[in-house]
């Protein structure tokens, strides 16, 4: 029989209290399924079901709480039995008065009341004015929070002010709830950005209107800097899709810390040409240059030309800019006549000097400048085709676009190198574009660049190709699977990442030296920054770096300079000389004899290692097809090993980084006030997989190749993060990987000390401890500890050589030991025979407790052999 429609055995008119009873003992003794069948029985033995439910969440504060309480399986049962009894279902009087009654429980409720007792009292049948009354009584008693929530429930927010609601709710830092309450509405989007833009006016004081808002909790004034409120405003926008002038002062201050910035890197760091510096704050471009005809960024450019220049070149800036005379600080006026002869002179003095000095520090090409063609026409474009497109060719590929600062959108590409063994051709995309007119010729392009890189018979050099392809797709949509349908191609970026494993002193780079000559004055002179990245390739293998002063240049603005083109194609044909000569001694550089076989890749773009490449073609979240299969099916990632898999992690996830250091993983952190896109440079530029979590997912997740980001639950703990990345890319650990990194820089070579010699260099006053007080740094429960201590010994690469300075124990390349950082006593455990010092940051290691405590916390993606089982078993 039916229980709940079975009622000959209670009372009319059942008391709704004495139900309750009941029910609380059944729930105190967790008899739940007994509990479920009370309650129906009661709901149909109550005259009024609906007032019943009321009068028993009244009658009892258990159901206040969060999470699952009595109250929630009352309200959830009557919920499912009111479908099985829509009779029951009161209308009229009899339902306002019971809605009336439900308000004021809904603002006591948790969230997960809320959507079954709207539900139940039909309150979005209400009498909306009652509704926003109620609402506006709570909004004046200071519950800001809960009138919001209510509001976003009955879908209140046209009716209301947005920025009455939200400004309590931003001062309280609950931004989540508050981008809920615009989510749905564009409207309300574009008012609470001109909102938060009007905070970031130059004087507004965030403290002229807290004092509206009483009973404020968990206020923080240090949330409303104008730093912090530009970074919520610009990821409001991208997230909105919403149009940048909606917030001008924003912008304008993201521009002046733009043009703080090149004016850095121009006059303090002296790393950009005068040219590039030109270009981006130059006003003849209003829409694409930093400062354009903006007035207001035009009288900070003539300050900051005054603080870091001279009253000459604020004179020339002010005559470029057109300023009026009353914007010109004193005596700018009086040097506008007098300066333009004397720049010449000075610029072309430096200019030849510059160029000499550029010839003998720098890689240079070896073909004749007239071997560079810059197309910008389809008659020679085709040509170039014909020539590329022959079977077995080797090209180099290169891509520029214009640097974007920071701000929203993708870079676009402006203009395609491809070099071939005798020549250079410098494709104008903008140019070439602009002259298609049907659709047919607008996909002419990329249907050439689909050609090319599909094609196995012709060999493609990069480096770091994942970044340009995800850039090429951002010019043209139909170019988005580009990087799946690619065969033959070559990333130079993997063979970076062997010859840092096979040379201690390959990522030191290039030293400080002077960039210019001697007889230069000290205004003049600059430094060189350490070599990286492709110029530090070049320069490894070719002998001399790549010249990057060009790199910022606006590359969308035309005509092209002649420094332009050439380190343009400079940077495309240096591929092919490094692979020319890696492929005819490959054992000088470190490198397995078969580097052509093992470099040519089959369809991916991200040929790090054999196993990797195979994994990272099925690392998209959608469900992918399988070859070989009719139906579609999750293709399971090859196993690869913590040496063949790299990461960044974004700046909420430091634990989970540690965790996957400790276990032998290539790990990058970003800094906690590092911006989140700083991780899709590093992964671009490096070939790594980002790992972040929640909004800025989909921000970086846009910014490289498909399956490079990774999303984590960040409800976890770290060490379940790192289980779920682990077991994602299916990174097979060994016991050989645990602790093979350092857990503080993140390098794998260590030094190998006895402890008798341990003994001498600690007796005789090593280098006095950094940072961190002792070798066995500890951690918080949910984190790994740095002590390295594994039950044999830290299984990175093992170097021999030390140097006793003085007081100080250093390596052969200055690196410091750290050896007065070990606590008195372990050097006399018996068990220790060995002590292990990190290359790169001096800190010394020694056997402990920890391999044991990681090896039971990652049982799960470990992978031991029988000998390393057998070791850790005996152990």
């Amino acid at each position: 029989m039916n229980q709940d429609s079975d009622s000959s055995d209670q009372p009319t008119g059942q008391d709704p209290l004495l139900l309750l009873k009941t029910l609380q003992l059944l729930w105190t003794k967790k008899e739940m399924k007994k509990l479920k069948e009370e309650a129906r029985r009661g709901f149909a033995g109550l005259e009024e079901p609906l007032a019943g439910l009321l009068a028993m969440l009244e009658g009892s504060g258990d159901w206040k709480g969060k999470g699952h309480s009595l109250g929630y399986c009352i309200t959830t049962e009557l919920q499912l039995w009111m479908k099985e009894h829509p009779a029951a279902q009161q209308s009229g009087i009899k339902l306002k008065k019971l809605q009336a009654r439900v308000l004021r429980i809904l603002a006591q409720c948790p969230a997960n009341l809320l959507d079954p007792l709207i539900s139940i009292y039909q309150l979005h049948t209400a009498d909306r004015n009652y509704l926003l009354g109620h609402v506006s009584h709570l909004y004046h008693r200071g519950d800001y929070k809960e009138a919001a929530v209510l509001s976003i429930k009955l879908k209140l927010q046209p009716d209301q002010d947005v920025e009455k609601m939200c400004t309590p709710l931003l001062l309280q830092d609950k931004i989540n709830l508050v981008e809920d309450y615009v989510g749905d509405y564009p409207e309300l989007q574009s008012k609470l950005l001109q909102i938060l833009d009007t905070w970031c006016e130059p004087g507004f004081n965030i403290r002229d209107i807290t004092s509206q808002y009483q009973g404020l909790s968990r206020y923080k004034p240090e949330k409303f800097n104008r730093k912090m409120l530009s970074k919520l405003v610009f990821r409001l926008l991208d997230r909105f899709n919403a149009d940048p002038a909606l917030c001008p002062n924003v912008v304008n201050q993201r521009h002046l810390r733009t043009l703080n910035y090149l004016f850095y890197k121009r006059f303090v760091e002296k790393t950009m040409t005068q040219e590039n510096w030109t270009d981006h704050v130059q006003p003849w471009f209003p829409f694409q240059s930093t400062v354009g005809e903006n007035r207001w960024l035009q009288g900070h450019l003539m300050q900051l030309l005054i603080r870091y220049c001279d009253l000459n070149t604020a004179a020339g800036w002010a005559q470029r800019c057109n300023l009026p005379k009353e914007m010109l600080p004193y005596g700018v006026a009086d040097e506008l006549q007098k300066l333009q002869e004397q720049e010449r002179v000075e610029e072309a003095a430096k200019a030849d000097r510059y160029e000499e000095r550029k010839k003998e520090d720098y890689y240079q090409l070896p073909i004749p400048r007239a071997n560079i063609h810059f197309l910008q026409t389809w008659e020679e474009t085709l040509r170039c085709w014909e020539k590329v497109l022959r079977p077995g060719q080797v090209v180099g590929i290169d891509m520029e676009w214009r640097p974007s600062f920071g701000m929203v959108g993708k870079p676009r590409v402006s203009l395609l190198q491809i070099a071939l063994q005798d020549e250079v051709f410098l494709l104008d995309l903008p140019r070439l574009l602009e002259q298609a007119v049907t659709e047919a010729e607008k996909e002419k392009l990329p249907h050439f660049i689909q050609r090319l890189y599909s094609d196995a018979a012709i060999t493609k050099l990069g480096y770091g190709m994942s970044g340009d392809l995800s850039s090429l797709a951002a010019t043209w949509s139909s170019l988005k699977d580009t990087d799946k349908q690619a065969q033959g191609v070559v990333d130079l970026l993997t063979v970076d990442k062997q010859l840092q494993k096979s040379s201690i002193d390959w990522k030191k780079g290039g030293q400080k030296v002077d960039v210019v000559s001697p007889e230069q004055s000290g205004e003049d002179r600059g430094f060189r920054q350490p070599e990286k990245g492709l110029s530090l390739l070049v320069q490894h293998v070719l002998g001399k770096p790549l010249d990057k002063t060009e790199q910022l240049s606006n590359w969308e603005k035309r005509p092209l300079r002649e420094e332009q083109i050439l380190y343009a194609a400079s940077d495309a044909y240096c591929l092919l000389e490094i692979y020319e000569k890696l492929c005819k001694d490959p054992a000088s550089f470190g490198l397995s004899s078969d580097l052509t076989g093992s470099l040519v890749g089959k369809p991916s773009i991200k040929p790090r290692a054999k196993k990797q490449l195979n994994k990272q073609e099925v690392l998209s979240p959608s469900v992918q097809q399988c070859e070989g299969h009719q139906k579609e099916t999750s293709c399971p990632p090859a196993p690869i090993s913590p040496k063949e898999f790299s990461v960044v992690c974004d700046n909420m996830l430091q634990g989970l980084g540690r965790y996957l250091r400790c276990l032998g993983v290539d790990v990058q952190m970003l800094e906690n006030e590092d911006d989140h896109r700083k991780a899709a440079e590093i992964a671009r530029q490096e070939g790594r997989v980002i790992l972040t979590s929640g909004l800025p997912y989909q921000t970086l997740r846009s910014q490289v190749a498909e399956g490079r980001c990774f999303s984590v639950n960040s409800s976890e703990k770290a060490k379940e993060q790192a289980v779920q990345v682990l077991k994602h890319f299916n990174v097979q650990v060994s016991l050989a990987d645990i602790f093979s990194r350092c857990q503080v820089c993140n390098c794998d070579k260590y030094l190998k000390v006895p402890r008798e010699r341990m003994r001498q260099l600690v007796a005789g006053g090593g280098q006095a401890p950094g940072d961190s007080p002792t070798g066995c740094l500890a951690r918080s429960e949910d984190e790994p500890s740095q002590s390295c201590g594994a039950a044999a010994t830290p299984h990175g690469k093992r170097l021999e050589g030390l140097e006793q300075r003085g007081a100080a124990a250093a390596l052969a390349g200055g690196t410091a030991l750290q050896v007065a950082a070990i606590p008195p006593g372990v050097l006399d455990r018996a068990e220790l025979t060995d002590f292990y010092c990190c290359t790169r940051c001096g800190k010394v290691f020694w056997e402990g407790s920890h391999f044991g405590r990681v090896v039971s916390q990652f049982q799960d993606v470990l992978v031991a052999t029988e000998d390393e089982q057998s070791i850790y078993e005996l152990s």
